[in-house]
């Protein structure tokens, strides 16, 4: 699906303080970013933002970035994090970032992320593509790159395929496997316990759609 471009986008996003440029710049820096020495939580592809300025909001105690590739898209949730946020105590711990997910390597350093969130990622349903999933082999190698040792990666989805094929990576991943997981979040007692849900699992799940959720962490050493 083609994106429509807003021409105010690039305009609003670069006189926003929360949103951070020349992100590369900051590797291995971020906690100064904030100000403090707070575990740093990231959302690759946070959509309007419901999400995370909701965690923000619940938890002053760690520090969220929400990375976005597409400017128009990110206009959303800086709009958003504008109208309900700013000057809050939620502005303090939250920033983003308008950035290709694959370069997350080139600016957090190593152990620097305590855990990463994926919502309803693009599922890039061509076999060709299967790379491109956030929750791919090469996707997973580079949050290897950038978690602490006991980091975590989240996952949340309501197609079926995507989520079979993530568990399946997982399988033959020789850094994660599989910590938790659940084919329909809304009705696991365990595994719903304090969810926060995003715009599209609001509207997927009102219309029947189960959500599927997973937590990978590292492997223990053998």
């Amino acid at each position: 699906m083609r994106l429509r471009n807003i021409p105010r986008a690039q305009s609003v996003l670069s006189q926003c303080a929360e949103v951070i440029k020349n992100e590369t710049e900051h590797k291995g820096s971020w906690q100064e970013i904030f100000g403090n020495s707070h575990p740093i939580h990231i959302e690759i592809g946070m959509g309007k933002g419901k999400f995370l300025l909701s965690l923000a909001s619940l938890h002053p105690e760690i520090n969220y970035i929400g990375i976005e590739r597409y400017s128009s898209v990110l206009l959303r949730a800086v709009e958003k994090f504008q109208d309900v946020a700013f000057g809050t105590e939620v502005s303090r711990n939250i920033r983003f970032l308008c950035m290709d997910a694959q370069d997350i390597a080139d600016v957090f350093a190593p152990g620097e992320v305590s855990r990463i969130y994926l919502n309803f990622s693009d599922p890039w349903p061509k076999a060709r593509h299967a790379r491109r999933r956030l929750t791919s082999k090469e996707f997973f190698e580079r949050y290897d790159q950038v978690l602490a040792e006991d980091g975590s990666v989240e996952f949340k989805t309501d197609n079926r395929l995507l989520f079979d094929f993530s568990v399946e990576q997982l399988g033959e991943s020789s850094t994660f496997e599989l910590a938790s997981c659940t084919y329909d979040l809304h009705h696991d007692e365990f595994m719903s316990q304090g969810n926060i849900m995003t715009e599209y699992e609001e509207k997927f799940s009102s219309l029947g759609n189960p959500i599927c959720k997973l937590i990978a962490k590292r492997k223990s050493p053998a």
